[in-house]
């Protein structure tokens, strides 16, 4: 064995970052290389739709570090430089300016990139998306007093800008394929609250509404929906999904589905090379399946694991899927998994119409997933809810008078179990 061995993280985003933290936080000496495409340093992601766009955080406090934490823990942060292959057999990443660095092992952080449109007059200047620090400069250059902002998507990113450009004063039209924002996310009770939140405060919403084209004279000036109705817009905003940044991945030959397919320990089919973040297609056991979960809390923490992972530990990556949004006065976490389909009764405890309640998605009388909306410190109770795969009385889990520990009932059968696709 070498007597300095290097691992090489591809991505300085939250989960490379936090990766590389815990690197050395638990002892290991030997090199990290935390290669970067952005030219800033990691930077957390979730300011970029909320407080930076609102104003109301400084800019220097979405980054992980301070400045000077790289080289002050020997950890040779390269940004604006672009990983283009990977050489599994001689171990080593290429880069576009021709260097190779060689590796022990690397793990994979490339994170996710906005789904565009393919229409006419996408290029056009001022029809922007939300993922990089500098997307988030540039939209929030056009959110001022009065300016016309159509956001195309009411997905979360859409929704987070339209209540950041209501509140700075934009006009603002949601265009949405969906009778609701969120709705194949929520379902219909829960979708239409965010509904009649941005309604309530002035967004405009065209439901079941495509983009033809957009139109301008170099910049946009209008959108064009697909019945011929055109939208003013002094900017847009594109917020229709991501896709996972895998093209290492599959050039490489690793097993890519969905995302890079990785065990619990966050491994991917070649035993030197990790996944975490956005692209990580992780087994989860507490599912018995593969997810691949998009939100802040996943970086947060699957980076630490992958890291662990590297340096030989057992690591189990279990955590539910965790995620937050603010928008105006509401604020929401959402903990769990309970796709589309993946349910059959939404239980409310509390009033949606005062915007102050807990849902829970229920399967076979078992938390699947829990959002509690302007109520707090409810996330633990919910998690062990999820954890226990115990049945709930659905009455008593809609009781708000009745504590959440004391919802389950006797368990009678063992638990369905989703069964993995791998």
């Amino acid at each position: 064995m070498k007597e300095r061995q290097v691992f090489v993280i591809v991505g300085a985003g939250l989960a490379g970052a936090k990766a590389a933290q815990t690197l050395r936080e638990t002892g290991f000496g030997g090199e990290i290389v935390l290669l970067g495409e952005e030219p800033e340093r990691p930077y957390e992601r979730p300011p970029l739709s909320k407080g930076l766009l609102l104003g109301a955080a400084e800019r220097e406090s979405v980054f992980v570090h301070e400045a000077g934490w790289y080289a002050e823990h020997d950890v040779d942060l390269r940004t604006g430089v672009r990983a283009t292959s990977i050489d599994r057999a001689t171990r080593q990443v290429e880069l576009a300016d021709g260097h190779r660095v060689g590796y022990d092992a690397l793990l994979l952080a490339t994170g996710a990139t906005p789904r565009r449109l393919d229409v006419p007059g996408a290029d056009l200047d001022g029809v922007l998306a939300l993922r990089t620090l500098s997307d988030s400069d540039r939209i929030a250059a056009a959110l001022v007093d009065g300016a016309h902002l159509v956001v195309v998507g009411a997905g979360w990113i859409g929704l987070e800008v339209a209540a950041a450009a209501r509140t700075r004063g934009a006009t603002v039209t949601v265009v949405e394929r969906s009778e609701l924002p969120l709705l194949r996310v929520l379902g219909p009770n829960i979708a239409r609250v965010f509904a009649d939140l941005h309604r309530d405060h002035g967004v405009t919403f065209r439901r079941g509404a495509t983009v033809q084209a957009f139109r301008g004279a170099g910049r946009v000036s209008a959108v064009v929906l697909g019945d011929g109705t055109e939208l003013r817009a002094d900017a847009v905003v594109v917020g229709v999904g991501v896709r996972p940044e895998v093209t290492l991945a599959e050039q490489a030959g690793l097993t890519v589905d969905n995302g890079v397919v990785v065990d619990q320990a966050l491994r991917s089919s070649d035993p030197r090379v990790y996944a975490a973040g956005d692209i990580a297609d992780a087994y989860h056991p507490l599912y018995g399946t593969h997810l691949r979960v998009e939100h802040w809390a996943t970086a947060l923490h699957s980076g630490p694991a992958a890291a662990r992972s590297m340096l030989g530990a057992e690591v189990v990556y279990d955590r539910l899927p965790y995620f937050y949004t603010d928008q105006y006065e509401l604020g929401m976490e959402y903990t769990g998994y309970a796709p589309p389909g993946g349910y059959d009764t939404v239980v409310v405890r509390g009033d949606l119409t005062q915007r102050e309640f807990i849902a829970f998605w229920t399967a076979g009388g078992r938390v699947m997933a829990g959002m509690n909306v302007n109520i707090w410190d409810v996330t633990p109770q919910i998690a062990d809810l999820i954890r226990s795969q115990k049945p709930v009385d659905l009455a008593r889990l809609a009781d708000p008078g009745i504590a959440l520990e004391d919802v389950t009932t006797i368990d009678t059968q063992p638990p369905a179990t989703a069964r993995s696709n791998r």
